[in-house]
């Protein structure tokens, strides 16, 4: 349950991991002229030093997130079903039927 939650959780940091870095400016034009408008928004230095931030907050719990998935799924592999399994010692054999035969040869 929790690694599928974790999983859940790196593919949404991943898309807004993407969508932050596509909407900083490059030295070609690039997405990052579409938050030309909003400059005023962000402060006079505009948004490149927000999404700067806003890039490496989601870097590290992206980056964190990976190492506990891999420490998550490094202890699951190192579990074995034989580990779970209970060892029953007392099975009791089965009696066989014992006939008696009578040798009445006259």
């Amino acid at each position: 349950m929790t690694t599928g939650l974790l999983v859940i959780v790196q593919i949404v940091l991943m898309i807004i991991l993407v969508i932050a870095v596509l909407l900083q400016k490059s030295s070609s034009i690039g997405l990052g002229a579409y938050s030309g408008s909003n400059e005023s928004v962000f402060g006079a230095k505009g948004p490149n030093s927000f999404l700067a931030k806003v890039t490496f907050t989601i870097g590290f719990l992206f980056v964190v997130n990976t190492v506990t998935l891999g420490y998550m799924y490094s202890q699951a592999a190192q579990a074995s079903v034989v580990d779970d399994m209970i060892e029953n010692v007392n099975v009791i054999a089965p009696s066989a039927p014992i006939t008696i035969e009578t040798n009445t040869t006259k």
